[in-house]
């Protein structure tokens, strides 16, 4: 008994498949913007809005500090953990607002507030954020 070949089998096969890869941005690159980034922001910012970013990222820093505080070690009591973390969140809120009024380029939307307007504005709206929230802690 002899067997015959099934019709368009073949002996062999070919499999040809492509690979498309990007390549991510070197290492060396990366570094190079964010110097550039560094640098740029070193010379141009005003120490004004500087010190404003400073006092941003330590409310930052804070609020997170508070909230694994919260997470990890306690649940009591509540409302302190409330009034603080608020008055924290509060806080950072209204200091960006006065960064985004102080900063240079701001002429095309703050045109008509001046910059000791937009301070006195930021500290009433401060005492009145932390008076709200020492009323909160009971």
């Amino acid at each position: 008994m002899t067997s015959k070949p099934t019709v368009g089998a073949s002996s062999r096969s070919t499999t040809t498949t492509s690979t498309t890869t990007t390549t991510a941005p070197s290492s060396a690159a990366l570094e190079s913007s964010f110097n550039s980034l560094i640098d740029n922001y070193r010379s141009t910012t005003p120490a004004r809005v500087k010190l404003i970013d400073v006092f941003l990222l330590f409310i930052f820093v804070s609020g997170v500090l508070q909230f694994a505080y919260r997470v990890l070690i306690t649940v009591y009591p509540f409302y302190a953990f409330a009034g603080g973390f608020g008055s924290t969140v509060g806080q950072f809120v209204l200091l960006a607002g006065l960064r985004a009024q102080v900063a240079p380029g701001r002429d095309g939307e703050f045109k008509q507030v001046s910059q000791e307007r937009a301070f006195a504005d930021f500290c009433a709206a401060s005492v009145v954020l932390h008076l709200f929230a020492f009323n909160f802690l009971g």
